[in-house]
């Protein structure tokens, strides 16, 4: 009614609702982060609908104090939860060591898995140190193009800026809390350093595990520096470099620029992807019944599935899915680039095809997109095979474009 627009109309011809209606969920955000830390309720848009829900604070003073310390950039917890007690993390992370963090397998199955990956945790983390470590090693070696502008979209947009691209990598512990938890973590909890946002509905060992992974650890997914090298090297020598930054260390005011900026992983590992989530037809949601992401297609074309959902789970063997979008900042003029997938072989094979500049040139023409054209924003839907953890024959399932490049 606000826009003059019938309840039919084609969404995916004029996204002026969808949009605007991404710009009303952000500044919720940041009101709730600035100015709202005293009402005991909350007023909120919930994606896929613009019905607004409000909702009262139940643990006030723990939440208020949360946001109020945020709102302030508090270096207290601008990293690191807070814990209840000084010696309960200690306590939790010896026993962890020990073995000795039980709980009832039949009764509590999410903590079982999640006890289960421990071993192989700490591997997982001793990777991560030498792949950062080769990461910074090859960013400083890794030979740009020489020559002045990258012009296949969405480089040519993104490097031919004047202002900086930031990449945001995803944020694998927020997966495994939310694997403990049973529950998934909105961005507005995210932005709020809201990282477990029942905790009562926990059981203590299931706490202290929560605590243990989150604590202090701004860790990125595996796949996440190798994508970032590849992009590094394709960056112009008279481009402005690229600021790489764990999801968890960034706020809300941080995307109230005109930067550009690079997420990787969908909003499950990256909750802050889904504030651009209303200008896509392909979206993530979590299917609670099959216990993983799915992608939704919300503007289904002909021959294209309402909805594509993987059979492989991480480092299994079947399909996935993954999408390349490149969009619009709500209310700024700066370009985002979301490279995602159902599991981190998704992302992987996104972030191979996006740095791809001969197959990524030819997958955008077969869309109607010239590569070197003026800025058009659009998203790609791929297809892969997933085998031991490493993705192959990676197709173009869909590509749709997507409104909004005019004035940019």
């Amino acid at each position: 009614e606000l826009f003059g627009r019938s309840p039919s109309y084609d969404t995916g011809e004029d996204a002026i609702v969808r949009v605007t209606a991404t710009d009303v969920r952000k500044r919720l955000l940041q009101h709730y982060g600035e100015n709202g830390t005293s009402s005991p309720f909350r007023l909120s848009l919930p994606l896929g609908s613009y019905v607004p829900e409000i909702t009262r604070v139940r643990d006030g003073h723990g939440a208020l104090s949360a946001i109020a310390a945020t709102s302030h950039g508090s270096a207290a917890i601008s990293r690191e939860p807070s814990f209840p007690h000084s010696d309960a993390v200690p306590s939790a992370i010896e026993q962890a060591a020990d073995g000795q963090l039980h709980s009832d397998p039949d009764s509590n199955p999410a903590l079982t898995r999640s006890l289960n990956w421990r071993p192989w945790f700490t591997f997982a983390i001793l990777l991560l140190v030498v792949n950062l470590s080769l990461w910074a090693f090859f960013w400083s070696r890794t030979g740009r193009v020489q020559a002045k502008t990258v012009s296949v979209l969405p480089w040519s947009a993104l490097f031919s800026s004047t202002h900086p691209t930031h990449l945001i990598t995803s944020d694998p512990n927020i997966v495994a809390v939310q694997e403990i938890t049973g529950s998934e973590i909105s961005v507005s909890d995210y932005a709020n350093r809201k990282y477990i946002p029942e905790p009562n509905k926990l059981t203590a060992n299931e706490l202290h595990l929560c605590h243990i992974i989150l604590w202090g650890d701004n860790s990125a997914a595996a796949v996440d520096p190798p994508i970032a090298v590849r992009i590094g090297a394709l960056m112009p020598s008279s481009s402005k470099s690229i600021d790489a930054r764990a999801a968890r260390s960034i706020q809300l005011s941080d995307l109230k620029t005109d930067d550009n900026f690079i997420f990787l992983g969908s909003p499950r590992s990256d909750p802050w992807s889904a504030l651009f989530a209303e200008q896509l037809d392909f979206r993530f949601v979590f299917d609670e019944s099959a216990g993983q992401e799915i992608i939704r297609n919300d503007h289904p074309r002909p021959r294209e599935l309402p909805a594509y959902v993987p059979t492989a789970e991480g480092w299994g063997t079947g399909q996935s899915y993954a999408i390349i979008a490149l969009v619009r900042n709500p209310d700024q003029n700066g370009q985002v680039l979301l490279l995602a997938g159902a599991d981190g072989e998704g992302t992987e094979a996104a972030g191979k095809l996006v740095t791809d500049l001969s197959r990524l040139s030819a997958a955008l023409s077969q869309c109607g997109i010239h590569p070197g054209g003026p800025l058009q924003h659009f998203e790609l839907l791929l297809g892969l095979n997933t085998m031991a953890g490493s993705p192959n024959n990676v197709d173009i399932v869909a590509c749709h474009l997507l409104p909004g490049s005019a004035g940019h």
